[in-house]
């Protein structure tokens, strides 16, 4: 799969900047087109390194768990070690 299209981009775009607003989870310093380049960063980062990612998983969760519960499964980890300070 190639990187995101620019309308999921610019969806992902909108749902951050709504949750953050919610949260009132200010960003200092950084402009509504900083966090888009970041969206898109990161998006090509996962289009480099997924086949790490999907390589790295014990080979029963690699075989048996969907693609949407290795995403999950990243997500989850990936939020905890920024909020522990990682």
């Amino acid at each position: 799969m190639a990187t995101l299209s620019i309308a999921i981009l610019d969806e992902i775009d909108v749902e951050y900047q709504s949750d953050i607003s919610a949260l009132l989870d200010a960003h200092s310093g950084v402009t509504k087109s900083d966090i888009r380049s970041a969206i898109t960063a990161v998006d090509q980062w996962v289009q480099d390194n997924k086949i790490s990612y999907n390589n790295a998983l014990p080979l029963a969760a690699k075989n048996n768990l969907t693609a949407t519960q290795k995403s999950r499964l990243l997500t989850y980890v990936i939020k905890r070690r920024y909020q522990e300070g990682e």
